[in-house]
């Protein structure tokens, strides 16, 4: 987790607090780690680090969307911010699709 808060206080995304929330809770398999963050001003912010060998196509973004409908419901709030930190290449139609939903994206090995 501490690569995570350093790569993101190197991007101006600086949290109060930050708690892994376990992918098991949302009835997920796939191996992507869930953070929630709150930030200086209060703001809720789902951080969503995927990290996987190939390409990441508009399906992978789809079921991010859903898992991320799935931690509203479980946290009961919406979150002001999206953040997905990804290391594989990401298909130019996915990176549509999520900044159209006001994704913020970080292509970078963490």
């Amino acid at each position: 987790m501490k690569n995570i808060v350093e790569f993101l206080s190197k991007k101006n995304h600086i949290f109060k607090r930050l708690h892994n929330i376990d992918p098991k809770l949302l009835n997920s398999r796939k191996k992507i780690e869930i953070f929630e963050g709150v930030d200086i001003k209060s703001n809720y912010t789902a951080i969503f680090k995927v990290d996987q060998k190939s390409r990441f196509v508009t399906k992978n973004a789809y079921e991010i969307e859903i898992l991320l409908e799935k931690l509203i419901k479980l946290k009961q709030h919406n979150y002001k911010k999206k953040i997905l930190l990804i290391s594989s290449p990401l298909c130019s139609k996915a990176r549509d699709y999520l900044k159209e939903l006001k994704w913020k994206i970080y292509e970078d090995r963490i």
